[in-house]
């Protein structure tokens, strides 16, 4: 069996687990009534996340560059290999799409951005209020899609696992 890298395997998860948490945080804040020191200070760890992601996909994406994925399962049907490639462009796509949009939306909010609560980040654009709810949108429909899509992959990794009973799920198991 040909396995994924050590480095790919903890990017892969890292990756997983901080979109993970910054899903289950964003619901858990925006259903916080009002303005409170916890909505703000989960909002902050969103932010937090969501930059955090986006370092980390650099970092994967340097990676995977460099360094190529284990091929295919032999006999894997060739649709779902197109699936597969499909599914995990579209979720690189969103891994960077999704916090850009999140921050893009800060901006226009006019709330800056405060890394660790240390380092404050650029703003790309002027707070624009026609334009916030416009990204806070573009920003939810980018989180939901990469929802499913995740929710996808997982199921497809685990019908490898089960049902198929070949290596794709244990080649990204460390």
């Amino acid at each position: 069996m040909q396995r994924y890298t050590k480095p790919a395997m903890l990017l892969h998860w890292l990756t997983a687990l901080l979109i993970i948490a910054a899903f289950f945080l964003g619901l858990t804040m925006t259903e916080i009534h009002g303005i409170t020191p916890t909505k703000l200070k989960y909002y902050s760890w969103h932010k937090w996340l969501g930059v955090t992601v986006l370092l980390v996909a650099c970092v994967r994406i340097l990676w995977r560059k460099a360094n190529t994925p284990p091929p295919p399962p032999a006999g894997m049907p060739a649709w779902q290999i197109k699936a597969a490639d499909g599914a995990h462009h579209l979720l690189y796509l969103l891994i960077f799409a999704v916090p850009i949009s999140g921050y893009l939306y800060s901006c226009a909010a006019g709330v800056p951005v405060v890394y660790l609560g240390l380092v404050q980040l650029p703003s790309l654009i002027a707070p624009n209020p026609e334009l916030k709810p416009v990204l806070k949108s573009v920003h939810y429909v980018l989180t939901m899609t990469m929802a499913g899509v995740v929710v996808l992959h997982a199921l497809a990794a685990l019908k490898h696992h089960f049902i198929d009973r070949d290596d794709v799920l244990k080649r990204m198991l460390p």
